[in-house]
């Protein structure tokens, strides 16, 4: 249990690193498969990076987790969403009826789901004015994440649902990587012209607010600040899989806000990641160049709910399936190059 920040940061010192040896022997397989050298592209790296982290030369990808967390933000009072906080609980329902788009993604890519709501009647505090959480509770959201992910699962997606949380996601990304609201602020759900300004002022007023503890650089403690119980529960998700030497894909701009918090606590921190796609909010893209992170797929979505990286998994299983079930050349009895 996480009884205290120190506790997580313990957990984060820990962080394994991918299996060299693995890959290695992943890359002398890929060497011998009946291909031209290269010729999967993309692929080819998918699949190695994917073998490291698995432990194996010829890895498997069978069972794939999606995990979606819920939250409810004290900021969103001020009118920074498209869309009213009840929103959220409804949404819920929906993801647990089986009717949103995340459901019908996830039985396409071969994936169990699970929904995690947290505290949904008890809003975080508001960023522009006081911290998201106290140490307590924080230290709980990041311990649902933590249990939420499946020690058996080969992939891990973490999704979300929290009406104002593009707000905190750009709070939390002028918080790590600098430039203030204009550079991080988008539209989000689409909310109009009053909307977004008034979504500016409480970015730079939670910027404002939390300058001390931004200044300090603490990652986990900018998160327990600006961020929300579903954005701290996705980074104590993306910590267990990396423990668990899970891959994980990355979907949007608040799925890779959380990721963040890793990527600022411990170098290499998100190498067990990769982004499944570019969203429609600019700063995603930002975002991504700031994690040095190509994202699979640029579709124009903006959905969150983890649809992206759900999309994503399809690609990630063609690049394991031709690893390691493809013929090298000696077991097909094709001739190699001279």
């Amino acid at each position: 249990m996480f009884k205290t920040i120190e506790d997580f940061k313990a957990e984060l010192a820990g962080f394994p690193s991918a299996d060299a040896a693995a890959r290695q022997a992943a890359a002398l397989r890929n060497a011998g498969l009946t291909k031209p050298a290269g010729a999967l592209g993309r692929l080819e790296d998918l699949a190695l990076w994917y073998a490291s982290w698995r432990g194996s030369d010829r890895p498997v990808l069978d069972r794939v987790q999606i995990a979606i967390f819920a939250g409810s933000h004290g900021v969103a009072a001020r009118g920074v969403s498209a869309y009213p906080p009840e929103v959220t609980a409804q949404m819920v329902g929906n993801f647990r009826a089986g009717g949103a788009a995340i459901n019908q993604l996830a039985q396409v890519a071969g994936a169990r789901l699970t929904v995690h709501a947290a505290d949904l009647d008890r809003p975080t505090g508001d960023i522009a004015e006081a911290a998201a959480m106290s140490e307590a509770d924080l230290c709980a959201a990041l311990q649902s994440g933590w249990d939420a992910v499946d020690p058996e699962a080969d992939l891990f997606v973490a999704g979300e649902m929290g009406i104002g949380n593009t707000t905190v996601a750009a709070a939390l990304a002028a918080a790590f990587y600098g430039g203030g609201a204009g550079t991080w602020v988008g539209r989000g759900t689409g909310v109009d012209d009053p909307g977004l300004a008034r979504k500016a002022a409480a970015v730079e007023a939670a910027l404002d607010t939390h300058a001390a503890a931004i200044e300090a650089g603490d990652p986990v403690e900018i998160l327990r600040c600006l961020g929300g119980r579903e954005v701290a529960a996705m980074t104590g998700a993306y910590a267990r899989a990396r423990v668990l030497r899970i891959p994980v894909i990355l979907d949007g701009f608040i799925s890779c806000a959380a990721a963040s918090v890793l990527s600022q606590a411990v170098w290499g921190g998100l190498d067990h990641a990769i982004a499944g796609h570019c969203s429609a909010e600019a700063a995603h893209l930002r975002l991504l160049d700031a994690l040095k992170m190509e994202p699979l797929l640029r579709l124009g979505l903006r959905l969150g709910e983890g649809s992206g990286a759900a999309a994503a998994v399809p690609i990630l299983r063609a690049a394991v399936a031709c690893h390691s079930g493809m013929a090298s050349f000696g077991e097909a009895g094709v001739s190699d190059r001279d």
